[in-house]
């Protein structure tokens, strides 16, 4: 069986699912996934410059009403058990938890203990963390030791 870690920040779209369990053709996959809340993983002022790099200009003014921290942890809780539950009704295994301090040696104890063969970041676009090579995947290439796919995440 294949393994692979899937570090999440929100629900698994319908689209989302689909994506990760056809990405090896017909081999059976099995999932541990990682949902980080939102909080620390990036500030305020980065998700904001996001948002207006995507035109998402109302989103980038609401960035501060988002929770965070301890405030984030029950829907980051609920998006994991609902992300879970998709993976399975696709026919994979799929374990996982919520993780909110740091995630990337978090990602590293999994993979190691796990032997997983490979890492997917699948978020939605973090261009500053991106373009300074500091978001989870780059990260991630240099600390687990399997290859690290990064993928953005769909909206439904």
């Amino acid at each position: 069986m294949f393994t692979s870690v899937l570090m999440i920040e929100k629900p698994l779209t319908s689209t989302d699912v689909d994506f990760v369990t056809t990405l090896h053709g017909d081999e059976v996959v099995s999932f541990i996934v990682l949902m980080q809340p939102r909080g620390d993983q990036a500030d305020l002022l980065l998700r904001a410059i996001d948002d207006v790099a995507m035109g998402e200009l109302k989103e980038a003014a609401r960035e501060g009403d988002e929770p965070e921290g301890k405030e984030a942890r029950p829907l980051a809780e609920q998006a994991l058990e609902a992300s879970l539950k998709a993976l399975r009704a696709a026919g994979c295994e799929a374990v996982g938890q919520v993780i909110e301090d740091h995630p990337l040696n978090k990602m590293k104890s999994v993979v190691d203990e796990s032997e997983a063969d490979e890492v997917i970041v699948l978020t939605a676009p973090h261009y500053v963390e991106e373009f300074f090579h500091r978001d989870w995947a780059s990260r991630a290439r240099h600390k687990v030791g399997v290859p690290v796919l990064k993928l953005f995440a769909h909206s439904d």
